[in-house]
């Protein structure tokens, strides 16, 4: 039996809210040897909804790779309620979510809600990708992020995943763009783009 599943989701992703998502990653990765960490900054959503209000929230992640899972550090760039302000203030710091992936996300929605996980928040990206954070806080103490398991988003995990295996630590901050180009070589510094 899979243990790395909530409510048969497995895990692919472990998210911390922190105030400075490149400081954040260094340490990290110098703490555990993971990355190098991809750094998107100011990402916007074309829509958003965040417990029955518009929430057009902004923010800047860093992802990395930490053996079997994803790690990702989150920070809020815009002012205002999100799922982010639910649990941090912009100077504190600790674990906001677990992410998991869907075939189906109106299933998974209907899934969770039949276990008491309700929606929270649900949002869609510039390019038109819808992601969600499922409230957890009253068991687990933190969000469920939930998104549909693209080929664009398989691909991203793939290689962010590729590029961490023998990865010889040296320059641990990369642009998310360097994904699509040389793999952000160790030639490159630090990082400042978008993911998807």
């Amino acid at each position: 039996m899979e243990t790395n599943n909530i409510a048969g989701h497995r895990v692919v992703q472990i998210a911390y809210h922190v105030p400075d998502i490149k400081v954040a990653a260094h340490r990290f990765s110098e703490q555990t040897g993971a990355g190098p960490f991809f750094v998107s900054p100011e990402i916007k959503l074309s829509a958003g909804l965040h417990r029955g209000e518009d929430c057009l929230f902004v923010h800047s992640s860093a992802y990395g790779q930490w053996g079997e899972v994803m790690v990702e550090f989150v920070q809020q760039d815009s002012v205002g309620p999100s799922p982010f302000r639910d649990l941090y203030e912009p100077n504190q710091r600790g674990l906001h979510h677990l992410a998991v992936m869907t075939d189906d996300l109106p299933k998974s929605y209907e899934h969770f809600r039949a276990q008491g996980v309700e929606l929270a928040t649900q949002a869609w990206t510039l390019s038109g990708v819808e992601f969600a954070f499922l409230d957890a806080l009253s068991t687990l103490g933190h969000f469920i992020e939930i998104y549909e398991a693209t080929p664009q988003l398989l691909g991203f995990y793939q290689r962010v995943r590729t590029l961490s295996e023998g990865w010889n630590g040296r320059v641990p901050l990369r642009n998310v763009a360097d994904l699509g180009k040389d793999g952000g070589s160790d030639q490159h510094e630090a990082a400042d783009d978008r993911s998807p």
